[in-house]
């Protein structure tokens, strides 16, 4: 290329970006500019509460959880002993049916004393 041609493509570019910039209004931009800053800020502060508000609940989390788990034990084995209780009572209710058959009311009767639900069925 020569240096006539570098020339002419330098003043079509010079009057290309010339055009582009008069199709946009540099108050506009500026407008957009200061309307995204103060959506990134927002952004910024609300990613800083989160954060603190992760951190905050880590921290609860790891506080409540060695107590929770003991709580947790504690209901499976309170569960295991009245499971066995229930179970001996039925026994021996049982044996004093076969013995004493006139001991406890009849099935009807003890629908009618006993209407609570039935918690050993899963």
């Amino acid at each position: 290329m020569e240096e006539s041609e570098k020339e002419a493509i330098r003043e079509a570019s010079k009057e290309a970006s010339h055009e582009f910039k008069t199709l946009v209004n540099t108050q506009d931009l500026d407008s957009l500019k200061q309307l995204q800053l103060i959506i990134l800020g927002r952004l910024q502060d609300s990613n800083a509460v989160l954060s603190h508000f992760n951190d905050y609940s880590e921290h609860c989390y790891s506080e409540v959880s060695n107590d929770f788990s003991r709580n947790t034990r504690l209901l499976k084995s309170m569960k295991t002993d009245l499971d066995y209780i229930f179970q001996k009572l039925r026994s021996m209710k049982a044996k004093i049916l076969a013995t004493y058959p006139d001991a406890f009311p009849d099935d009807s009767k003890s629908e009618l004393l006993d209407q609570r639900p039935d918690l050993e069925i899963p």
